[in-house]
Order: C-alpha cells, then structure tokens, then sequence
C-alpha cells in the first residue's frame, strides 16, 4: 500500500520531502510531479528499484533511462559534455528537456543503453522536483508515469495511487502537471538533434527521426 502525500507545488513542506527521501534512500519506488509530467522515480544505485520501474512501465533494458539532476554541475559528472554543448543547455535549463548524452564512468552499467553507451538527463523547473533532488543530494533515476497501451502520461494522483497503490511506495501529489513529456534533444553526435518534440522549445537544434 503506497503513501499519500499532498506537497505544495510552490512551498512544499520541508518535513514531507525529507520523508520522501527518506522512502527513495531506503529502495522506495515513487511517483511524483515534474515540469512536464509525473514521472516514475527511484534511487540511482539501487538495482531492485530499478527493476520495480521497468516492471511497472513494462521496460526492456534497450530503453532509455533519465536521471533527473538538480543543475548543470550534475550534468558534467554523469555524462561528457564539451564546452560548446555546455553552453546551449545553460539557456534550456531548467525546462522541460531531456538531454541524450555520452555516459560518464560514474553511471552505473544498468542504467546505460547498452549499445549506444548513451544516458538521459535532464534539469526539471519544478519546485517540488527540486527540493526533493536537494534533500537527496544525488540524481533521481526517472521515467516518464506512462503505462504499457496508453498514448499519454498518467496525471491524476488519486488514479496513480488506485492504479498503482500496490506497486509504489509513495505517491507525491503536486497537482496537474501537463500532459506534454519533455522535448528530447540527442547531443551523441556532438551536434544537437531533436528526437521528440514535447513541451519544451530548442531552437538550436535540427529535427530528426
């Protein structure tokens, strides 16, 4: 049976997301509100939470995973960016974006698409989002709260938790949050590629297929 937490999307309550830290530092699987979208979260080392996630959204281990990080300074741990790219997304973030990039050495080996050696990250403008990332102190491994025959994301918390209640261990309620998911821009080549367009805007990069 999942919790039920109602966190204020402008003030949330500092003693309700240091409980949800709390519940993803100790193997919890959650959902909760991004800037886009609910999204499915869990701690970035912990491989049975990871594997709770693929089993919920019906994942393979082709799929590409996103770590939700609080800035850009977590995006140069996790992924190689040059300077050149550095300085578009500083003008994208945070937004609704998710960045495809070469992984770094400090992500773990399952959360890496196997072949392309490539990982998502990306920086949510979302202040719940934000201060859970801030109590952690570490990415969050995420995925879009989208299940296995529907075109769009869930989005109401009291349907996540009838649906989901005995497969999640806490569900944040920050309100609706959009149904768009992010835009998806692939910097892999070095050369910025749209590879969905979502919610978001960036201008500077061609789009593909």
């Amino acid at each position: 049976m999942s919790q039920f937490f109602r966190i204020h999307p402008e003030n949330p309550q500092p003693r309700l997301i240091h409980q949800a830290a709390l519940i993803v530092r100790n193997g919890g699987v959650i959902a909760y509100p991004t800037d886009s979208a609910y999204a499915l979260g869990c701690h970035i080392g912990d491989k049975k939470a990871l594997d709770r996630v693929r089993q919920i959204r019906r994942l393979d281990d082709k799929h590409n995973l996103t770590l939700v990080c609080r800035d850009l300074s977590d995006l140069g741990v996790y992924a190689r960016v040059d300077n050149s790219s550095y300085r578009l997304l500083k003008s994208s973030t945070p937004g609704p974006f998710t960045f495809i990039f070469p992984a770094s050495r400090e992500v773990p080996r399952r959360l890496i698409n196997p072949k392309r050696k490539t990982i998502g990250l990306r920086v949510p403008e979302n202040e719940i989002c934000q201060a859970l990332l801030r109590e952690l102190g570490e990415p969050l491994m995420s995925t879009t709260l989208i299940l296995q025959g529907d075109e769009y994301p869930l989005t109401d918390p009291l349907e996540i938790r009838d649906l989901l209640e005995h497969q999640l261990d806490l569900v944040i309620d920050g309100g609706f949050c959009g149904l768009e998911p992010t835009t998806v821009v692939n910097f892999e080549t070095g050369v910025p590629k749209i590879t969905r367009q979502g919610r978001g805007v960036f201008e500077t990069a061609e789009y593909t297929r």
